[in-house]
């Protein structure tokens, strides 16, 4: 698998879009990609509209902050890229 580097971009280059406890919205179905436990590869983890809480913060790649966000309805936790999540304050008022 190509892992795609998003042309040049290096989000760790300035402070991450989120916040620890934010309550976020996914922009979009995440599946499983086989990192997941308990769910077979394929599996819908996450569903555009889904509502969680950043509970971490971390990097990969040297280029991109991933998002830990704890699902509450779902009872799991999913990294999440920051271009797959919106505040929800910020949906509220667009």
């Amino acid at each position: 698998m190509k892992i795609s580097r998003d042309d040049n971009l290096v989000e760790l280059s300035g402070p991450p879009d989120f916040d620890y406890g934010q309550k976020v919205m996914s922009l979009k179905t995440v599946r499983n990609d086989g990192t997941f436990q308990g769910k077979e590869i394929g599996d819908i983890l996450v569903k555009k509209g889904d509502i969680g809480y950043v509970t971490s913060i971390g990097s990969f790649l040297q280029q991109f902050y991933i998002y830990a966000v704890e699902f509450v309805e779902h009872g799991y936790r999913v990294g999440m890229r920051g271009k797959e999540l919106a505040s929800v304050e910020e949906v509220k008022d667009s």
